[in-house]
Parts: structure tokens; C-alpha cells; sequence
């Protein structure tokens, strides 16, 4: 995407959802923040609780519902992340992801002119952008991911990405795990076919399979998104399924059961070029993301310090 990131390993999208923590989060070692889900407008997201830890799981359960105070506000915090950024590191300086997505009281038949109103605010200030459809909280959402609804929504948010940014902004679209492979292979091909820049793999799984959990409680959690460890696998497999079907032409971004360093070189083996985390985050502290850079850098064949190109 011509960026350089100073580690693999970065945080995916929900954590910092407004822009509020970009320079405390690379402090703890992540090589790029991924800043979102944003909306075109605000939104105070879904009634709680919406958050549920599964402990035994190592997994959380959310149906946040894409709170955040719009693409507006969140506009200029990242123009000042950037700029603080910018002196800090300088050509080392870490990447700023910007994800987006529809606002719940849309409806789907107006979902491109939402996306193209956070596009306009934040496609600017943003390293890379990314089209979120795969989140399971908003109403209708998932099914702009079938190529025919997807196919200009992606067009228009990368043609018009460009245009206010005035150069190309790396645009890469997010999936679901929960997705076929029938239809994980025709995203792909759309993918190819619009040039996009890449794919990130995967979403939150709408799935409850293998949890150890006891049953009642998960039940009784509700609706939602699943996260953790129970994920690793379904996204391992859709990672690999993307990388047989794009071969080297595009950036693939794999998230879901991501914990360890070695989870990480595992993505990466598996044909992922870049690997993000999220739930484990909240299980193994504040010093996660320095440990897995550690043991990346242990573990890496070439010189420490050669930053990763994507």
C-alpha cells in the first residue's frame, strides 16, 4: 500500500472508536491503530449491556452497535494525532487506519451517500481506509456484502477517497467470517476486479459453536458479535482461502484469535501481510503489544529494525 509499518502487528477497529487514544495506543507497541468504526452521524449505539466477557473462552461477546460521535468530530482529532505523530517519529511514524460504516438509521438503499459523507471528512486523514460490512450490530448491515450491493459501494468510496484526498488512499474492505467460501471467493475476485488494496479478515462471527462457556450464560448474553480465541480457526481458514484466490496482488489484514506472538507469525506464514488483535488485549493488559513485538523480533530472519512494507 506503500506504507511502512514499523511492526506487523497492530490493533483492529472498535477499541479506539472516536480518536481519542491514537498516541497512548502506539505508545504500547502497536504499528498501527485501526481509528473506528465511524458513521456519518453521530450515534449512541445500542442499549446496554452490549459487552460480555466469556472468561473461560477468552472471547467477548459486544453488540455496540457502532457508537461513536460521527465522522465530524472525529475528523479533526485525527488531524491532530497526526501531526503529533508526524514530530514524534518522523519517516518512522506509526500508520492510522480509519474504518467506516452505515449509520443505523440509514437505510441501505442510501448506505453509499452515508459512507461517501465519512469518506469526504476522513478519507484526508487516514493512512488507509476501510469499508466495514461485515459488523453483525447493525441492522441489514451484512448484506452489503454481496457483490452486487458491494460492488459500487466500493467504487464510490475509493473513487471519492481520492478525489478530497487529493492522492490514493489505500482502500481495503472488512469481511465476515460467517460468509461461504463460495462467497469469500467472489469478494476476492471483486476485490481484483476494482483494484482495491486489500482485505481484512475477519469480522466478528454471529456463530456460538465450540464455546466451553457454560450455555445459560452465553445465552443469556444475547445477540452480538463473537470475538477471541474461538475465532482463531474460521479466520485462519479464511485467510488462507483469500491468499489461494488474490495470490500476491493484494495487502490481506488477518484478525480473530489473535493472543500470541506466535498466533502472529502464524498469520503471517499463512500468507497474511499484516496481522491485527483486539480481544486479547483485554485478557493479557497493557504490555501485550510490546511482548509480541518482542518475540516477533527474536524470531524475525531478517535484521531487527527492517520495517515491514505493505
Amino acid at each position: 500500500m506503500g506504507l511502512t509499518f514499523p511492526s506487523p502487528f497492530g490493533l483492529a477497529a472498535g477499541f479506539d472508536k472516536e480518536g481519542h487514544g491514537i498516541e497512548a495506543l502506539f505508545d504500547l507497541g502497536f504499528g498501527a491503530v485501526e481509528v473506528g468504526t465511524i458513521t456519518g452521524a453521530a450515534q449512541p449505539g445500542n442499549p446496554r449491556p452490549r459487552l460480555f466477557r466469556l472468561v473461560e473462552d477468552r472471547a467477548v461477546i459486544n453488540r455496540m452497535g457502532f457508537n461513536n460521535d460521527g465522522a465530524a468530530s472525529v475528523a479533526p482529532r485525527l488531524i491532530s494525532a497526526r501531526r503529533s505523530l508526524q514530530r514524534r517519529y518522523g519517516a518512522r511514524r506509526p500508520i492510522v487506519g480509519v474504518n467506516i460504516g452505515k449509520t443505523k438509521a440509514v437505510e441501505l438503499e442510501n448506505a453509499i451517500d452515508d459512507y461517501l459523507q465519512s469518506t469526504r471528512l476522513l478519507a484526508p486523514q487516514a493512512d488507509y481506509l476501510v469499508v466495514n460490512v461485515s459488523s453483525p450490530n447493525t441492522p441489514g448491515l451484512r448484506l452489503l456484502q454481496s457483490v452486487e450491493t458491494l460492488r459500487p459501494l466500493l467504487a464510490a468510496v475509493g473513487e471519492t477517497a481520492d478525489s478530497v484526498a487529493r492522492r490514493h488512499v489505500p482502500l481495503l474492505v472488512k469481511i465476515a467470517p460467517d460468509l461461504s467460501d463460495e462467497d469469500i471467493d467472489d469478494v476476492a475476485k471483486l476485490a481484483l476486479d476494482l483494484k482495491l488494496d486489500g482485505i481484512i479478515a475477519t469480522n466478528t462471527t454471529i456463530g456460538r459453536e465450540g464455546l466451553v462457556s457454560n450455555a445459560g450464560k452465553v445465552a443469556a448474553c444475547g445477540a452480538g458479535g463473537l470475538s477471541g480465541a474461538p475465532l482463531k480457526q474460521r479466520s485462519l481458514e479464511v485467510l488462507r482461502r483469500l491468499r489461494a484466490t488474490v495470490g500476491e496482488e493484494l495487502v490481506l489484514v488477518a484478525v480473530g484469535g489473535v493472543e500470541t506472538a506466535a498466533d502472529v507469525q502464524e498469520r503471517l506464514d499463512a500468507g497474511a501481510t499484516l496481522v491485527q488483535g483486539y480481544t486479547a488485549f483485554l485478557y493479557e493488559g497493557p504490555f501485550w503489544a510490546a511482548r509480541i513485538n518482542r518475540a516477533l523480533a527474536r524470531g524475525r530472519r531478517q535484521p531487527a529494525g527492517n520495517p515491514q512494507r505493505a
